[in-house]
């Protein structure tokens, strides 16, 4: 044997003598308020949490079991403002509303028992009960552009025609000849409230969606929505059998979960900050900027929205109608005149004696009915003695707008406002 081969056999004996090295599991402990949570990667690179010790009273723990099946991951800080109190009035409306189904279907079928007819007439009669109420969604379904505008109103709409619906299967027994009628009656009140409530539920969650979540907003609300359900389909037996078994119980108890059903939708409809840009949210904004020179929240308005009546026009913003046909607001050559001043803009302006009315083009956003209800406030407070400003008014007023437009746009953005579009509902719109 050779020199070189004793060296190669030396090289050889160390690397043989090691081990095979073995990898164990990358994990770690972590303690905090009274919990031990064990850290660990798996083997295709996810991170698994496992509680180890929790010292924590039964109280603390039930508590947030329960947050963690109903409420958003990450709750409050994945949440907007006003979430918890939404979703307790959203608590309070189906536990009642559940409470009243039970009673109204109690008695429509006490009312349908007192028929003297035979029993296939009066499944004939349900059958044709249930298709009214599917007329009543057909009908509600053609107004979803309204929807979008205003979803706070038409939710608490839909409430108010359920419980209509609701109370007249209530009163059903009263008329037993007349079952057919009240009950369908009843029934197509409640197809619409349904279609209406249906679609204003997703801008409601949008609303509180702050970190791409909506989709486990929707789904715990609905898991909150199917717990008090049930606890109020517990509640509506009970009352059934013992206060409401009588119609004077009925009547009495009735209006009260109706009360309280539509006060919790009025409640949770206030809570909630919608950010979309609709006629009053924009008049809001563009009023309180004026008159502050600061920027409103979604948070900051949805307390002072009216609800009910919307279309309300707002003086420091300029009163601004939105959505009139156009030939019934301005004349040919009033338009030519517009669109040779301003050009590029998508919006036009008519001023009449009580109000200034503005109109969009089909492809207008939210910037250019921002722009435009800018320019409207701004010439109503340069000029208010004349009915319709001057040429050059409008021309200061446009350009005192282009001046503060760019960081008015920027804070309102950063206030979370989407400015990608404005929802003017049915308004009537032009294109050139």
């Amino acid at each position: 044997m050779n020199i070189l081969e004793k060296l190669k056999m030396q090289k050889k004996e160390p690397d043989e003598d090691k081990a095979p090295k073995v990898e164990g599991p990358v994990y770690w402990l972590e303690t905090s308020d009274s919990i031990t949570r064990r850290y660990e990667f798996e083997p295709d690179g996810y991170l698994s949490v496992k509680v180890v010790n929790d010292s924590r009273p039964v109280y603390h723990r039930v508590v947030e079991s329960f947050l963690n099946k109903f409420f958003p991951s990450g709750y409050p800080y994945s949440v907007n403002e006003g979430y918890l109190r939404y979703t307790q009035f959203r608590a309070l409306q189906h536990l009642s509303s559940a409470a009243l189904s039970v009673l109204s279907t109690q008695s429509l079928l006490f009312a349908a028992g007192l028929r003297p007819t035979p029993a296939q007439a009066t499944a004939v009669g349900w059958i044709l009960k249930d298709g009214m109420q599917h007329m009543g969604k057909l009908i509600c379904s053609n107004l979803g552009a309204r929807m979008d505008s205003e979803p706070k109103r038409w939710r608490i709409l839909a409430d108010v025609l359920y419980d209509l619906g609701t109370g007249l299967e209530v009163l059903s027994p009263l008329c037993p000849h007349l079952f057919l009628e009240v009950a369908g009656l009843g029934n197509f009140a409640k197809g619409m409230a349904v279609v209406a409530a249906r679609a204003t539920r997703l801008p409601i969650y949008s609303s509180f969606a702050r970190e791409g979540n909506l989709s486990d907003l929707f789904a715990k609300g609905e898991a909150i929505s199917t717990l008090f359900n049930v606890v109020g389909i517990g509640i509506g037996i009970r009352l059934a059998s013992t206060l409401c078994s009588s119609m004077q119980g009925k009547l009495v108890v009735g209006p009260l979960l109706s009360i309280i059903h539509v006060y919790s939708v009025v409640e949770e409809m206030r809570a909630a900050p919608v950010n979309t840009l609709n006629p009053q949210r924009t008049a809001m904004i563009v009023a309180d900027f004026l008159k502050t020179g600061k920027v409103s929240s979604p948070s900051d308005l949805r307390y002072r929205e009216d609800l009910l009546f919307p279309g309300r026009l707002i003086k420091d913003a300029g009163n601004v109608k939105v959505g009139r046909a156009l030939n019934k607001v301005v004349k040919p050559s009033k338009l030519n005149e517009w669109k040779e001043m301003f050009p590029v803009e998508k919006f036009v302006l008519s001023h009449g004696n009580k109000w200034c009315d503005m109109l969009l083009e089909h492809n207008a956003t939210g910037e250019d009915a921002l722009r435009g209800w800018l320019v409207a406030a701004f010439a109503a407070s340069m000029e208010k003695s004349l009915n319709e400003p001057s040429a050059s008014v409008l021309q200061d007023a446009y350009d005192k707008m282009n001046t503060m437009f760019t960081p008015f746009l920027s804070e309102l953005q950063a206030k979370g406002w989407h400015t990608d579009r404005f929802l003017d509902g049915t308004g009537s719109r032009f294109a050139f």
